[in-house]
């Protein structure tokens, strides 16, 4: 299981990665991973960025009816 220094090592080294490749690539439960990432947040250490994926044909995410299926959610250090 990987520490919150590993995290933060990781996300500085890809530049910017989505939870489930942390988890994958840190062989690291995927809840275990969103609350480290939620603790480097709250320390100002991290930065969540929102983008809308390709497949997005409106543009317009935030009243979509899918339920803002097409965000796609990026972690990467400050």
């Amino acid at each position: 299981m990987a520490s919150l220094i590993e995290v933060r090592d990781m996300l500085a080294l890809e530049g910017r990665m989505e939870a489930s490749q942390l988890s994958t690539r840190l062989h690291t439960p995927r809840a275990m991973i969103d609350a480290m990432l939620g603790r480097l947040e709250a320390m100002g250490k991290a930065q969540r960025i929102q983008e809308a994926a390709d497949g997005c044909l409106t543009g317009s995410c935030k009243s979509c009816p899918e339920g803002k299926a097409c965000l796609r959610e990026w972690w990467a250090l400050r």
